[in-house]
């Protein structure tokens, strides 16, 4: 993976390696490619809040005895933050999954002038208490992890500890990822996949194209 360091973890499913190879294909029209993303995008949240620091080991009981594993404990405050557009889809689906869940918003935009795309903020709006949060960080793809590393520099100003940053993502890319741990070592990033690398449109290979663009049909 081109020596990028950090802790990566990369979902070992067959139900998402399906899934993937659905939102790949180029003749995956905008109505099906919301499907099979919008199945995609519930496993991720799902995975990605089973990993959180309070699941934990422990036991209930059933109806016919006790059984051992993961279970939740109490009074762990979250937020999730987007990096519309495409980062709201994924946010919704960790919504639909936690009612309640704190939400944030910051807006950044690659500037398409520069030959290097450099990352633009337009706009934030995150909860108060959000330094007391651990903040899931949502965004679909991590190409040259410019937007990545711009959004988690507004949640460290805004008081979030580096470790209690979680960023997941459908598809890296190792020059996005070598990026984002350089300056931020501390944050656990949860993915489906890891691709090849950047083209020279930083687009990332094979990847599978814009996300935005395909599952709102602007492209």
């Amino acid at each position: 993976m081109n020596g990028y360091r950090g802790n990566v973890e990369i979902l070992q499913s067959r139900a998402v390696e399906f899934l993937l190879m659905k939102l790949r294909n180029k003749d995956t029209r905008c109505k099906k490619f919301n499907f099979y993303g919008d199945r995609l995008m519930r496993i991720l949240a799902e995975e990605a809040l089973a990993r959180l620091p309070n699941v934990e080991m422990g036991k209930v009981e059933t109806p016919c005895g006790p059984a051992e594993g993961l279970v939740e404990i109490e009074g762990q405050n979250l937020c999730v933050v987007s990096i519309p557009r495409s980062g709201d889809i994924l946010q919704e689906a960790v919504r639909q999954i936690c009612p309640g869940v704190g939400i944030g918003k910051i807006l950044i935009q690659r500037d398409e002038s520069r030959s290097d795309k450099a990352p633009v903020l337009f706009y934030k709006k995150l909860p108060k208490n959000i330094s007391q949060c651990f903040c899931i960080l949502v965004d679909p793809m991590l190409a040259t992890g410019g937007s990545a590393k711009r959004a988690i520099k507004v949640l460290l100003e805004a008081g979030v500890p580096e470790e209690k940053i979680m960023f997941i993502n459908l598809i890296c890319c190792p020059e996005g990822l070598q990026s984002m741990y350089e300056a931020y070592p501390k944050i656990k990033v949860v993915t489906c996949c890891v691709d090849e690398k950047l083209n020279e449109n930083k687009f990332i290979v094979p990847g599978l194209g814009d996300y935005g663009d395909r599952y709102y049909g602007t492209c």
